[in-house]
């Protein structure tokens, strides 16, 4: 081989070479190009139409944070009261509270790359930080929905079906655990006392333990209110007629002053009903009860199914 060949086949290896480095650079840019389309979708919100990260890494919230730990989520920053959920106060050691409404500054602070609100208050702010979802209260009307829903939302629907697995387990359990200690036609009835002495009834999608008392462990309300509304003031007086066979009663009272609760036990229409004179009223702390995140339900299955159990062996 002359030298002018010798050159001629160098220059073909280099032209061969070049070719095959543009074609790897284009195939790894195309590459990137498709994976950063794939790292974002479209989620439908009552806001619209909002691009959110397919698998978001740094989520802010104000009320939704035991719903979003229910899925594996990284909550870096939720309200204050979440602090105060026994539930879920573990898995918030490493979490910012960004207060309510959210500080724009401190969830600055936190980079997210997801904002999740319940509360709409300065939406528009929040949206410029990070693309944020706005899921209005009562938009989902049991636990599988709200999991399912939360499993989307940071793109782990196999940690939503692993919660619910855990969380059927743990109502048939209790329902097994019931069987011989109450009758199938005992009522289950839900109420609330605030310290300005107003009282509420609950139904099974509003905390207070009605999803784990009535979905989960499938017992029956008062007859007064099945299908009716979630929550109910009613007065004293007809009471009565809300009454149930087992009577779980949560206080509101924040500054501890317990006047309204001793009210409510020394009046004659809560001695007189059959419930306070079997020793079937139960008296729930509000911080635990309170609390309707699919942690904090599934929890509350034990609690309530431990508290029945106890009572009747000590009747015994």
């Amino acid at each position: 081989m002359n030298k002018k060949q010798f050159i001629y086949v160098l220059l073909i290896i280099l032209l061969t070479f070049l070719a095959a480095c543009s074609g790897s650079n284009n195939a790894e840019e195309n590459e990137s190009n498709q994976e950063k389309e794939d790292s974002t979708r479209e989620f439908e919100t009552a806001k619209g139409t909002v691009e959110i990260p397919s698998n978001p890494e740094r989520i802010v919230t104000d009320y939704y944070g035991g719903e979003l730990l229910s899925v594996g989520a990284n909550v870096v920053g939720v309200e204050p009261t979440a602090f105060d959920n026994p539930f879920i106060a573990d898995l918030l050691k490493d979490a910012t509270d960004v207060g309510y409404p959210l500080n724009e500054e401190k969830v600055l602070e936190l980079d997210p790359d997801l904002i999740v609100v319940m509360y709409d208050d300065n939406y528009e702010a929040l949206s410029k930080i990070a693309p944020t979802i706005h899921i209005p209260y009562g938009t989902t009307s049991d636990i599988e929905e709200t999991v399912n829903l939360f499993g989307d939302i940071v793109g782990s629907p196999e940690k939503a079906e692993e919660f619910m697995t855990e969380f059927n387990q743990e109502a048939e359990e209790g329902r097994k655990k019931l069987e011989g200690i109450i009758d199938s036609d005992d009522t289950f009835g839900i109420y609330e006392l605030t310290n300005k002495g107003e009282l509420w009834t609950f139904g099974e999608n509003a905390g207070r333990g009605g999803q784990a008392l009535y979905n989960a462990l499938g017992l029956k309300m008062p007859e007064k209110n099945a299908g009716g509304e979630n929550t109910k003031q009613i007065s004293l007086e007809v009471l009565p007629e809300y009454a149930a066979d087992y009577m779980f009663l949560t206080t509101y009272d924040p500054e501890n002053e317990g006047t309204a609760l001793k009210d409510l036990k020394d009046s004659a229409v809560w001695k007189n009903l059959n419930a306070n004179k079997q020793d079937q009223i139960f008296y729930n702390d509000f911080d635990t009860f309170y609390r309707y995140d699919p942690i904090a339900v599934k929890e509350q299955i034990g609690l309530l199914v431990d508290k029945i159990i106890e009572r009747k062996e000590q009747e015994e």
